[in-house]
């Protein structure tokens, strides 16, 4: 059942990052990967609210292992670092980590805090 509710969370999770990521990229002409950065804030809040909701044991493995795990996305975060660094957009690829690190954790801290609030 565990296996189920991962494959489902993450038939979700997986789409919506990758429409997320088409519609937010074709709305600015920056370097930075806004589309992937929008999914994992959005993804590190999801998981802080849920983590600090303290739901089931099933809601908690479909909404925080499968749609989250689905929707985030560390290796494309690394790529695009990379492949910024690697294009001479040092500054810019600094500035990716910088950002989505900070924006993440606080990202997950404040849902944790709506989660644990309601």
């Amino acid at each position: 059942m565990t296996v189920l509710l991962v494959l489902l969370g993450g038939a979700v999770g997986a789409p919506a990052r990758y429409l997320t990521d088409l519609i937010v990229q074709s709305r600015h002409d920056s370097r930075l990967p806004w589309g992937t950065f929008t999914v994992n804030m959005f993804g590190s809040f999801v998981l802080g609210l849920v983590a600090g909701a303290a739901p089931s044991a099933w809601l908690s493995t479909l909404v925080g292992t499968g749609f989250c795990g689905g929707l985030t996305t560390f290796s494309t975060f690394s790529y695009e670092t990379v492949r910024l660094a690697d294009g001479g957009a040092t500054r810019t690829a600094v500035a990716n980590v910088v950002l989505s690190l900070l924006a993440g954790i606080g990202a997950c801290a404040v849902g944790w805090w709506v989660g644990a609030a309601a």
